[in-house]
């Protein structure tokens, strides 16, 4: 079925798949700029948009898509990430409309599909064929033939179209290598094309429900090659400039004609006020202002390309460093000893923006990966890099919400990976983690497991009250079935100050019974007003 349900399945399944495939996308990447983040790119814009869907409340399609669409809108990375979010919102446009007219599914699909192709087409001042845009068209096109009745299939099925349509983008890329000189120099195929093969691959199995035993194998990265008459230089404007703008209609029209002498690769896309505007320039103060004129532009980020470049070949050598948020000094020696630096910073404790900033500068690094600790903390450490980038420090903010998930992060924390492969890499084992903690209850409240009074024993998950009891060992029993029930290979147990001198080895004991295959690390944490936190992967 085409429901909310399975858009939150694809969105996850799509994310999984771009992070096994963003290293294989960034080798492609030689046009328009050779700059090696595609599938970055690809991936950032992606986890924004499902970020944007997991705050949404259950509700219809439409209300999912049009979620995914807006978060893409706001997090959108590059050239790819800007075209993504308008093919997400092109999609969006059609199934909001269908599902008040209850269209079918077939319908559906191949008509979302066309608009993102025409969205897409029309977000960019020259398309280019031989793009990621030759490849969604070619997926819509093969998405409608499939759709349309014949003699020989008079009842099209929504899996046929989906075959379809991944079939159709797949011989599209394969194509674009001879449509795009520096494509053919190199030898490869699209970066972006690739890219969207790989959220087409993951729609079938979400919607289907046959899902493969395990993942596709990885694929060896290409090795663009570079002739020595022709190198793979970036020969265009050199810098890339982005922003949000809020702005209307006419305004932005204007924008686009006021941009459009001063550079290429020009892209302004969204609606409803809120605009991403993405342009290959020299003259970065012209397109900045134009923004200005047109609305409030905000979130501006310049890229050099040539400094770009020089970061990716010194990344080897240069000085990276991890700030971590910790509710105590027990965590605090845990995340240090993992080679952190750590804010004394958790639930009713959120730290000022100014401390946050001290220990990224203090660090004294050119990289740096910041890990908050719950939800609180995020626009602080967010706000805190700010600052830090507009000193032209790398910083990037991963959205860790519980001690487990920043140790999850920093046990796969390598500096001698390249920046971008390491933040990826953090990212993904904070999001594998599921979380869960023991507490008391300080008040009466109606919660998901049912009323709790002062005094209760609360088991929580992924933040939410799950169990209601009176004895800590056995919420904390309970906990644990309930959170392995859904699987896991490593369970961490973080004890906290005042927990029974028993608890942990009673919870050991348990788990040695009814999970032998499960790996336990249990940790003196000793944070205040949880005995217990659990971290599951």
């Amino acid at each position: 079925m085409l429901d909310a349900p399975a858009v939150r399945l694809w969105c996850r399944d799509a994310l999984d798949a771009l992070g096994r495939a963003r290293e294989e996308i960034d080798a492609l990447n030689v046009y328009p700029v050779p700059d090696g983040d595609t599938g970055t790119n690809l991936y950032l814009t992606m986890e924004s948009a499902v970020e944007a869907l997991d705050d949404l409340e259950p509700g219809d399609v439409g209300r999912c898509v049009r979620a995914l669409a807006r978060g893409a809108l706001l997090g959108a990375r590059g050239n790819s990430g800007v075209i993504l979010s308008q093919l997400l919102r092109g999609s969006a446009e059609v199934m909001a409309t269908s599902v008040v007219s209850g269209a079918d599914a077939v319908e559906i699909l191949a008509a979302a599909l066309e608009r993102a192709a025409a969205a897409g087409y029309a977000a960019v001042a020259h398309p280019v064929e031989g793009t990621m845009l030759t490849v969604i068209r070619a997926a819509a096109e093969s998405a409608r033939a499939a759709a349309t009745p014949t003699p020989d299939r008079p009842a099209p099925d929504l899996p046929g179209v989906l075959r379809a349509a991944a079939s159709g983008a797949h011989v599209a890329l394969a194509a674009t290598q001879d449509m795009l000189e520096p494509l053919r120099r190199a030898g490869v195929v699209d970066a972006g094309g690739r890219g969207l093969t790989v959220l087409l691959d993951s729609l079938l199995p979400a919607v289907t429900g046959q899902r493969p035993m395990s993942p596709p194998p990885r694929a060896a990265l290409p090795q663009p090659r570079a002739a020595a008459e022709q190198p793979l230089d970036v020969l265009g404007p050199a810098f890339e400039v982005m922003y949000l703008l809020e702005s209307d209609d006419d305004a932005t029209a204007a924008l686009k004609v006021a941009l459009e002498p001063i550079g290429d690769s020009l892209l302004v896309v969204g609606g409803d006020g809120l605009w991403n505007v993405h342009v290959h320039t020299d003259d970065v103060g012209a397109a900045i202002e134009a923004g200005v004129r047109a609305g409030r532009p905000y979130r501006i980020k310049v890229t050099h390309f040539a400094d770009q470049a020089g970061r990716r070949a010194d990344a080897s050598t240069g000085l990276r460093a991890v700030v971590a948020f910790a509710p105590g000094e027990g965590l605090a020696l845990l995340a240090r000893r993992c080679g952190a630096i750590t804010v004394l910073a958790g639930p009713g404790n959120r730290p000022a923006t100014r401390d946050v900033l001290e220990a990224i500068q203090s660090a004294h690094a050119q990289e740096v990966v910041v890990l908050p600790n719950d939800a609180d903390a995020v626009p602080v450490a967010e706000a805190a890099a700010e600052f830090a980038r507009s000193g032209g420090l790398r910083v990037a903010v991963i959205p860790t919400r519980a001690s487990v998930q920043v140790l999850a992060a920093l046990a796969v924390h390598d500096p001698a990976r390249r920046y971008e492969d390491d933040v990826v890499a953090m990212t993904a084992a904070a999001r594998a983690t599921r979380t869960g903690g023991v507490t008391t209850a300080v008040r009466e409240s109606l919660t998901s497991a049912g009323v709790c009074r002062p005094g209760d024993v609360l088991g929580l998950v992924d933040g939410d009250v799950a169990l209601i009891g009176t004895d800590v060992a056995e919420v904390a029993q309970q906990l644990l079935d309930r959170m392995l029930a859904g699987g896991g290979e490593l369970v961490t147990l973080l004890v906290g100050a005042g927990a029974d001198a028993g608890l942990a080895s009673r919870l050991e004991r348990h788990l040695r019974q009814t999970r032998p295959d499960v790996e336990v690390g249990v940790h003196e944490s000793g944070q205040p007003h949880y005995p217990l936190l659990v971290g599951v992967e």
